[in-house]
C-alpha cells in the first residue's frame, strides 16, 4: 500500500517542476526543491477535482471556488476569464490543463469505462476539444492501469491503441529538439514516456522535467502515474511537498485517501 497520501504524486511533480517551467532545464540532475518551488494551478485544480469526487456538486463551481481562492497560482488567460464568469462555459481548449488535474479520477473508479467517462466530464467543463478530452482520459487510464498492477508494456499498448499517441520514443530522442508545448497532444505523450522510462517515482519526475517543456504540468502527469505504479512517493519528497501546501489542501488529500485507499492494488 502507498505510505503517504494519494495524489501527492501529482502535487509533488507540480511543485518540483514549478521553477523549471520558467527556468527550463535539459538536465536530469537538477535540484528538486530550489528556492521558489511552489504549488501552481495544477495542484489547485487537482484538489478541486478531488473535492468534487469526495463531495459531489457542480465541478465548474468547485473549480471556480478554488481558483478564485488562490488567484496567483499561474492560470492561463482563457482559464482566468473562465474563473470569473457568472455562467462558465467550456471554450474548446486542447491545452494540457485537462490532463494536469485529472489524477484523482484515476483512483476513484473500479472500471476503465467509468474512469474514461469521469475524465471526459472533468475535462469538458473547460477543455471540450477532442484533444483536451483525450489527454485527460489517457492520463486517468494510465493511473487506473498502474494501480491495478498492469505492466508498463500493457499501459503503453493501451494508450497507443486507444488514444493514438506515439509512445515508442525515448526521452533522449525527444529532449534535444523539444520546446515548451502546453497542448495535450504535445505534452501528454511525452509525460507518459517519462513515466515508462523511469525506474522509480523520482526518476519519472526528473525525466519529465528534463525535457525542457511545461515542466510543472509534465512533472505532475508523470508523477501521478508513477505514484500509482511504484506504490508511493518517497518520504523526503512527501515532506518537502507538504510543507508547501495550505492546510485545506492537506485535509482534502487525507480525506481522499481515506475514501479511495481500498482502490489501490494489493502489493
Amino acid at each position: 500500500m502507498p505510505s503517504g497520501r494519494l495524489l501527492l504524486g501529482a502535487v509533488a511533480g507540480d511543485i518540483i517542476g514549478s521553477v523549471y517551467e520558467h527556468y527550463r532545464t535539459k538536465r536530469i540532475d537538477f535540484h528538486l526543491f530550489p528556492q521558489g518551488s511552489r504549488f501552481t494551478d495544477d495542484t489547485v485544480m487537482t484538489i478541486a477535482n478531488a473535492d468534487w469526487l469526495l463531495n459531489g456538486g457542480d465541478l465548474a463551481r468547485i473549480m471556480q471556488r478554488y481558483g478564485n481562492r488562490y488567484p496567483n497560482a499561474g492560470y492561463g488567460g482563457m482559464f482566468r476569464q473562465w474563473l470569473q464568469a457568472e455562467q462558465p462555459q467550456p471554450y474548446h481548449s486542447f491545452g494540457n490543463g485537462s490532463a494536469m488535474r485529472v489524477s484523482p479520477i484515476g483512483w476513484a473508479f473500479s472500471t476503465l469505462e467509468e474512469t474514461s467517462d469521469a475524465a471526459s466530464r472533468s475535462a469538458s467543463v473547460t477543455h471540450n476539444h477532442p484533444e483536451g478530452i483525450k489527454g485527460a482520459q489517457a492520463v486517468a487510464a494510465s493511473i487506473f492501469l498502474a494501480r491495478q498492477g498492469e505492466t508498463k508494456q500493457k499501459i503503453r499498448t493501451y494508450v497507443e491503441t486507444t488514444f493514438g499517441y506515439d509512445l515508442h520514443r525515448t526521452c533522449d530522442e525527444i529532449r534535444p529538439s523539444y520546446r515548451f508545448d502546453s497542448r495535450c497532444q504535445g505534452s501528454v505523450p511525452e509525460s507518459i514516456i517519462a513515466f515508462l522510462e523511469s525506474t522509480d517515482y523520482e526518476s519519472a519526475v526528473r525525466l519529465a522535467v528534463s525535457l525542457g517543456g511545461d515542466a510543472d504540468t509534465m512533472g505532475a502527469i508523470a508523477g501521478s502515474i508513477a505514484e500509482a505504479y511504484y506504490g508511493k512517493v518517497p518520504e523526503a519528497i512527501c515532506q518537502e511537498t507538504l510543507q508547501r501546501l495550505p492546510s485545506e489542501f492537506i485535509d482534502i488529500l487525507e480525506r481522499f485517501s481515506g475514501k479511495f485507499w481500498n482502490q489501490f492494488r494489493q502489493t
